[in-house]
Parts: structure tokens; sequence; C-alpha cells
């Protein structure tokens, strides 16, 4: 999904392929190195009235937590019914 926006915003498909790779990445590397909770993690890269705080105001106003919510209950109760199986 990030590769595609970044494409419709005018990205080249390799631009927008590196940048969000790195993006992630760069999340993921910081998370997995530090003792400090997400939370603060992403307080502390978010800059007032930047572009992280502007695109975390869409995912609040579209419910993006409730969202995450319900994948994470799909896939645990999908992953009972497979161990149920095996």
């Amino acid at each position: 999904a990030m590769i595609s926006a970044g494409i419709e915003q005018g990205l080249k498909p390799e631009v927008a392929d590196a940048l969000t790779r790195q993006t992630l990445l760069g999340a993921s590397v910081m998370l997995s190195s530090s003792r400090k909770d997400p939370a603060v993690l992403r307080r502390q890269v978010t800059s007032p009235g930047g572009t992280t705080a502007a695109g975390l105001s869409v995912f609040r106003r579209a419910g993006f937590m409730g969202l995450i919510s319900q994948v994470i209950d799909a896939a645990s109760r999908r992953s009972r019914e497979l161990d149920q199986i095996l």
C-alpha cells in the first residue's frame, strides 16, 4: 500500500519501493534495538506539525487502531481453528 501510494503521489516505482523498504527497515531496527516503549519511540521521532504527525492524524481519524485490533483478532481466531485441526 505504501509503494502504491508513493507512485500515486508521483514517485517512480523504484523510488517508492526503496523509500518504503527503508522506512520499514528503519522503524524495525529502531524498535528492535531499543528497550523503550514503542509509543515513546514514536513520540520521539514525530515532529509537531511534521509529515509523520500529519500521517498519524489520518490513521487516528480512520480508526487504524481498531482495524489493527480486528486483524489480530481474525488471525488469532484462525490460529486457534488451525490448532484444533492439527
